[in-house]
């Protein structure tokens, strides 16, 4: 327990420079405070203590803003950056060396029975605001764009960005053409189409206008 928990420390000073000593990031880092607390609840739950595992749980969502249910299952030095906000599910997998920023929501989108939660595997990170929805599976060494909405498949070693998700980086090469969103915008269509309604119009009336002249001409000459 002691080594993981110095190895949890460790993985602090390694990816914050912001830590500068051990005290400071046991008393005032809440991700970590967040992560020992999952660790006990956790315990409870496989032990089918689950409402204690639940107090334990929201003990802990009460002093970090980070909720973590204690069905979750947690892999090594998971790295969770100020962590207001951040929510994983009962059935999340995260593997080693997971980064997580504020505000991400590793979540179901209410539809799955069972597996219904994300699984995160070894050196992924999600930036602040991602949501990442469903029982699907995020690769290896992969990430996720800051307010991304994630509700397909990432294969290893993408970068994925957008609402929805496009794959935008594969392998160290940037994909082409994959943030042209099919979604329309039907504001911006309506517009297109009342734009094309006055050239028409004008179009009619410079043609009436055409019209109208040459019979103003045809009965002056006519008159005279």
């Amino acid at each position: 327990m002691f080594k993981r928990m110095k190895e949890d420390i460790r993985c602090i000073f390694d990816q914050d420079p912001a830590a500068r000593s051990t005290v400071e990031v046991i008393l005032t880092y809440s991700g970590l405070h967040a992560i020992w607390m999952h660790r006990i609840a956790h315990v409870f739950y496989k032990r089918n203590l689950r409402f204690l595992a639940r107090v334990v749980s929201q003990v802990s969502r009460f002093f970090t803003g980070i909720e973590i249910h204690p069905g979750a299952v947690i892999g090594r030095r998971l790295f969770i950056d100020h962590g207001m906000g951040v929510v994983i599910g009962e059935t999340c997998e995260i593997g080693d060396d997971v980064t997580l920023y504020q505000g991400v929501t590793l979540g179901g989108t209410g539809k799955e029975g069972g597996k219904r939660h994300p699984t995160l595997c070894d050196n992924v990170l999600v930036a602040s605001g991602a949501k990442v929805l469903g029982s699907i599976t995020i690769g290896e060494n992969s990430k996720v764009g800051a307010g991304s909405v994630i509700l397909k498949e990432v294969p290893p070693n993408s970068t994925v960005v957008g609402i929805p998700g496009k794959i935008v980086i594969s392998n160290g090469i940037r994909v082409k053409n994959k943030l042209d969103h099919s979604t329309q915008d039907p504001i911006a269509d309506e517009i297109k189409r009342l734009e094309k309604q006055i050239q028409e119009l004008k179009l009619r009336t410079e043609q009436l206008e055409t019209v109208n002249g040459k019979k103003g001409d045809l009965h002056e000459h006519s008159t005279l």
